[in-house]
């Protein structure tokens, strides 16, 4: 039960599932915890469902709202989270989504799952690099998954409008989180929580483990005594080898310029 006193984190989609899970440990722990959610009806009912449940002191939450579907919001937060919290300990970037069944694309023009999943937090976490690097130990804990083993990055057409599958959809956003997680610019890892009962479940199997026992797995992540390498990737507690693509420097390279074309980041 490590003490996080000192540590100042910020966990996107903490409204629930994992995210909330991971927030309550963080804060119990400790650690100062900017909250994310999509709403800040979401965010403030997220705080006072763990003031009330968990009896965590509400100093410790910081609320933040910014919906993934819009990338001006996501600008907004980490304005807002540059502004407040210039020295930021940890990311996690958890919010995730289940690809819908028909094709949908967001007002910014991309793939709903690829822009929530990954684009928004690729934008994110570039923002956030003056944050996290102002001390060094800063890192980034990416929620990824087991299915990106599955995935390929459609790179001509990675909003998949000339063939959509929602599975597909989901496992490249999952994929491209993992390839992210081995840029040079902030130590960053991935790890896959297990097969556990949220709301992205019926992507996995018919039953899964609590949120509780997934958000174990980040938060060690987030423990500074536990020594990481930029880009690692762990399944549970467990290092492993990621999908092959997620260790290719050329990869990593063309996934950051796409990236930042998608976002509005291109020169």
């Amino acid at each position: 039960m490590p003490d996080l006193s000192s540590r100042t984190v910020l966990v996107t989609g903490a409204t629930s599932g994992i995210g909330l899970e991971t927030a309550r440990l963080l804060a119990e722990r400790g650690a100062t915890v900017l909250l994310h959610g999509r709403t800040a009806e979401e965010t403030r009912a997220a705080v006072d469902r763990l003031v009330a449940m968990s009896g965590i002191d509400e100093s410790r939450l910081r609320p933040c709202a910014a919906d993934f579907t819009r990338l001006e919001e996501v600008e907004a937060l980490a304005e807002h989270v540059v502004r407040e919290h210039p020295h930021l300990d940890v990311l996690v970037n958890n919010a995730g989504m289940a690809a819908p069944e028909r094709h949908t694309v967001t007002a910014d023009g991309n793939e709903i799952a690829f822009q929530v999943n990954f684009l928004a937090h690729y934008l994110l976490t570039c923002l956030l690099e003056p944050a996290l690097t102002s001390d060094p130990g800063g890192r980034v804990v990416n929620v990824s998954s087991t299915l990106h083993r599955t995935a390929s990055i459609q790179w001509a057409d990675p909003n998949r409008a000339r063939r959509y599958s929602r599975l597909a959809a989901y496992a490249q956003s999952q994929l491209a989180l993992t390839v992210f997680a081995a840029d040079p610019r902030v130590t960053a890892v991935s790890v896959h929580p297990g097969v556990c009962d949220t709301a992205l479940l019926p992507l996995y199997a018919l039953e899964g483990a609590e949120p509780a026992e997934g958000a174990t797995h980040i938060v060690r992540l987030c423990d500074p005594a536990v020594e990481v390498v930029n880009g690692a990737y762990y399944d549970r507690a467990e290092r492993v080898d990621p999908a092959p693509a997620a260790r290719e420097e050329r990869t990593v390279k063309r996934l950051n310029k796409l990236a930042d074309l998608l976002v509005g980041r291109a020169a």
